[in-house]
């Protein structure tokens, strides 16, 4: 049976925070700039820390408003400066509860935006470089790259509760069926993608996906369904030691 990192964006003001935790490996913890603040990310910590889940910093733009999830235009060097700052903000919680930040996953808009455009990637690959984190990011995306060129280790994620297109990139949220909530058919899905490396596109192709971790969304009303079903199926191993 093949192991995978299970991981869920948390610390978000969703209610079922305590139910996911002990589904998963890792949590991608909200550092204030899309959602959170520091009495969230403190109790994140701790409960990360009792379930022995990994603790990732989930940054974004600066958007409280959008979530996220709007595009936005940032200098390079600003977007830099912004993960970083979430970063510190997110060790600091961490360390108060005796825990340790180990990864870092952009959020929403951003993570959209660093899988095909380098130069915001390679912002973002520095931030971790700085950070001395690992980043964990869509496979073969220009944050791909960016980290390879920079030495930073990487990690490749798959959506288990989002819709492909056939390249391989996400359907937009604003599309019916980006987004899916069956419990059953996104266990085998997630089944399949570990046991032979592909997925069927929304539009029927077959796409191959590389994956070291698999996504479940905690904004989703469906996450504690989605995640109990893919346990059932997949044991999961902490990626992030």
């Amino acid at each position: 049976m093949q192991l995978i990192d299970l991981n869920c964006d948390l610390g978000e003001g969703f209610p079922d925070d305590e139910r996911i935790f002990p589904l998963i490996s890792s949590a991608n913890i909200a550092c204030g700039f899309h959602a959170g603040d520091g009495a969230t990310m403190r109790r994140s910590a701790s409960l990360a820390r009792r379930h022995g889940v990994a603790i990732g910093a989930h940054p974004s733009y600066l958007d409280r408003a959008g979530f996220g999830r709007r595009p936005m235009e940032i200098a390079a060097a600003e977007v830099t400066e912004q993960v970083l700052e979430q970063v510190a903000a997110l060790r600091t919680a961490a360390e108060e509860e005796g825990a340790e930040v180990r990864y870092l996953k952009p959020h929403g808009a951003l993570y959209n935006r660093i899988a095909h455009d380098p130069e915001q990637a390679d912002a973002v690959a520095a931030a971790a470089q700085n950070a001395g984190l690992p980043l964990l990011g869509l496979a073969g995306s220009e944050v791909e790259r960016a980290a390879l060129r920079r030495g930073v280790p990487f990690f490749a994620e798959a959506f288990a509760d989002r819709a492909y297109r056939a390249d391989g990139t996400l359907v937009p949220r604003s599309e019916p069926g980006a987004v899916l909530h069956d419990a059953d058919l996104v266990a085998e899905r997630v089944a399949r993608i570990v046991q032979s490396g592909s997925l069927t596109a929304a539009t029927g192709e077959e796409v191959a996906v590389r994956v070291q971790s698999l996504c479940v969304h905690g904004d989703s009303p469906d996450a504690v369904a989605l995640l109990s079903a893919i346990r059932a199926r997949l044991p999961i191993i902490r990626a992030f030691a």
